[in-house]
Order: structure tokens, then sequence, then C-alpha cells
């Protein structure tokens, strides 16, 4: 750096500790913006913590040693913004890193335990054999050309703009879907003593149908474009679900759903979803539902079918 440069940066640098509010001011922004991604990166990939008291009290441990730090050498202060300027451009160019993108996943870690969940845990010994299971299976064409079209029409229909689509692309997608085929849907009953299960590539031509070609439609779409779904049995009913992932998924799930896809549908609304016995979190998708994550029916469960097995293996919880 030229001597120059060098009087041009201690210029620009005695202007920032001028004031002292001035100084307090631009370490507190700077500490605050080194602070959330450090605090975004320890929750994501160090340890996942529940309460709401220690990810306060974890975030201002990081921004005040942040800020002290940068208070002991406000001297440099200049030189601090620069290499967080300089850190920030080649991280946002390579892809790794943005500062919506950070903003974004902090708003997920603390805005989504304050949205409304209902959980219910099925348990295996409870379940029975799913009814019509081979038959049923088999309906769900999701390698079907037609039913993979559709599944991108949809998706290149809604959300497109959605706020950091490239990082929750995938529920994005998948939430696409669901909007489309819920707005479409038409109730009709099977023929009457019959139970008539048409595949998904079927009920394209005219959306309409039961509640299980519904599920069967919705099944075949997600998983067209690499969802994994399963199908709930009540006896009376039957709907589709979307496998979420761990707890850390569903926040991201659960801010998606009330904040940017659905947020007049599902504005103090609860979200549904059942954690199997590995743990795993399974959205509903119901068409009763206006949003993803909808209420049940309030039916008891008897009996699922996971459809990532193959149908000469035994399927879910039999």
């Amino acid at each position: 750096m030229t001597f120059s440069q060098n009087q041009f940066l201690n210029k620009i640098q005695a202007k920032l500790i001028e004031s002292k509010l001035r100084e307090n001011v631009i370490i507190f922004i700077l500490s605050f913006l080194i602070a959330i991604p450090i605090f975004v990166f320890f929750r994501k990939n160090i340890y996942h913590f529940e309460s709401d008291l220690f990810k306060t009290l974890l975030f201002l441990s990081i921004f005040g040693v942040f800020f002290l730090f940068l208070k002991k050498f406000r001297t440099k202060l200049i030189y601090s913004i620069i290499t967080y300027i300089l850190i920030f451009i080649i991280a946002t160019i390579e892809g790794n890193y943005n500062l919506f993108q950070v903003i974004n996943a902090y708003k997920v870690i603390f805005f989504s335990e304050q949205m409304q969940k209902e959980e219910a845990v099925l348990e295996q010994k409870t379940l029975k054999p799913f009814p019509n299971k081979d038959l049923v299976y088999e309906s769900v064409d999701f390698i079907n050309p037609k039913v993979r079209n559709f599944a991108l029409y949809a998706v290149n229909k809604h959300f497109t703009k959605t706020p950091n689509y490239a990082i929750n692309r995938k529920f994005i997608q998948y939430f696409a879907v669901f909007k489309e085929i819920n707005k479409r849907w038409n109730y009709v009953n099977d023929p009457k003593g019959q139970e008539y299960f048409a595949s998904g590539s079927e009920s394209l031509l005219y959306f309409s149908g039961d509640c299980d070609d519904h599920a069967i439609l919705m099944c075949a779409a997600i998983k067209s474009i690499g969802g994994s779904m399963r199908l709930i049995h009540t006896g009376r009913h039957m709907y589709p679900e979307l496998l979420i992932g761990n707890d850390k998924d569903l926040e991201t799930a659960i801010y998606l759903i009330n904040k940017e896809l659905f947020p007049e549908e599902s504005k103090n609304k609860t979200i549904y979803f059942h954690r199997d016995e590995k743990g795993k979190i399974w959205l509903n998708l119901d068409y009763t539902a206006r949003y993803p994550g909808g209420p049940f029916l309030g039916e008891e469960v008897l009996s699922v079918l996971n459809l990532q097995e193959p149908t000469n293996q035994s399927a879910f919880f039999q």
C-alpha cells in the first residue's frame, strides 16, 4: 500500500473515531453484522438448541465479544471494515454467503419458535397394514412424463420470486405443487360401493376425485421433483404427508409457510405434522388445507404407506 493510500485511510479512520457517538454506532453495526453469521453457523453446525433464552444469551455473548474487540482496536477500525467487506464480496461471488441469506437464517431461528405447531407421534405398534397397498403404490406414477411436466409447470408458476429462493428451493417447489393442486381440486365421490384409485396422471385431466385420488396425485407430483412422500390412512380418509426432515428443517418450512409463501392463509394458524419412530418430521398436505401443515381431520391414523420403499418389501411400520 502506497504512502498516499495510507494517508487517505488514516484520514477516514480519524473521521470515524472523531465523534464518540459515531464510533460506537459504527462498532455496534459492525459487531452485529459479524455476530449474525457466526451465531447461525454455531446453531446449524455445532449445537441445536431450543431455548429462546439460550439463543438470546448466545447471540448477545458473540456480539459482546466482537464489540469489545473492536472497541479495543478502534484505531484500526477502517481496516476491520475493509476486511469485512472484502470477505463479504468474495464469499458472495463464490456463492457461499450473502447478507440476505444469513439474515434470513437468523429470522428462521428466532421467529419460527414463535409460530404455532402441533405434533403427533405415530407409534409402530399401533398401526395396521395399509389397505390396497400394491394398487395405491402403483397409482403413484411419478415417473410419468405428464406428472413431471405438471410439477414443472407448478414450480415455474408459483413463488419464483421468493427471497432466498436458491437456498430453500426444494421446500418452495414442493409447496408450489401443493398450491397448484389444492387451488384446482374438485372433490368427486367414487362410484357407489366401489373403491376407485385414479393414477396421478389420470387425475391431471380434470383435477377431480376423492381424497385418495388427491393424495395419490400430490404424492406423484412432489415425488417427480425429488420429494419424499407417504400416505396416511384413517379408515374413512387418506391424505399425503411430505418428509420435512429434522427440527432445523421444520424451522425453515414453518418460516416459509408463515412469512413468505402462505402468510394470509396461515395467519394465526397452527402447523400440523407427525413425527415417526426415527424422529423424522412429516407435514400434512391434505386437500382440506389452505396451507401446508393445515389441520388434520381429527380421525385416528390406522396405517401408513411409505412411498420410498419398494412394494415387494414391507411398507412403513408393517
